[in-house]
């Protein structure tokens, strides 16, 4: 699937997606371990990791285009009476996508482990009810 959505010459960066990828990924299985602790659940960390791929590719990006970087900002054929304001939108959303990405993968594993409590709880519950709902226990 990377292959197909990475250009030839942007196969370099293959390595980067996949470590991100496998640290999110062994991450969160180790949170499957009982009694351990998913360090993606931690708002610090999604956002630390979203962070520092932020300011590595904008790095990347200065370095290889220098001031064509800042063609982002701006789209082709605007207006230049409205073209500050146009700026000052696309930067803030360029920028307010690293706290919407680690807020949704925050958001996520906390829905996760709210749920998991729920349906432990629910489970716990029924098995201590002493009548013929302790079957039902294993369900959930």
């Amino acid at each position: 699937m990377v292959k197909e959505n990475l250009y030839i010459r942007k196969q370099q960066y293959f390595s980067v997606l996949f470590y991100l990828f496998f640290t999110v990924l062994v991450a969160n299985m180790v949170g499957m371990i009982p009694y351990s602790f998913t360090i993606t659940s931690s708002f610090v960390v999604t956002f630390f990791l979203a962070m520092m791929h932020f300011v590595a590719i904008n790095h990347l990006a200065v370095v290889k285009h220098q001031w064509q970087t800042a063609d982002l900002f701006l789209p082709s054929g605007a207006p230049l009476l409205i073209a500050p304001f146009l700026i000052f939108i696309e930067a803030v959303s360029y920028v307010a996508r690293v706290f919407s990405l680690s807020i949704r993968l925050f958001a996520n594993m906390m829905s996760g482990h709210a749920l998991l409590k729920i349906l432990i709880g629910f489970s716990w519950a029924l098995l201590s009810s002493g009548t013929v709902m302790v079957l039902l226990a294993a369900f959930p």
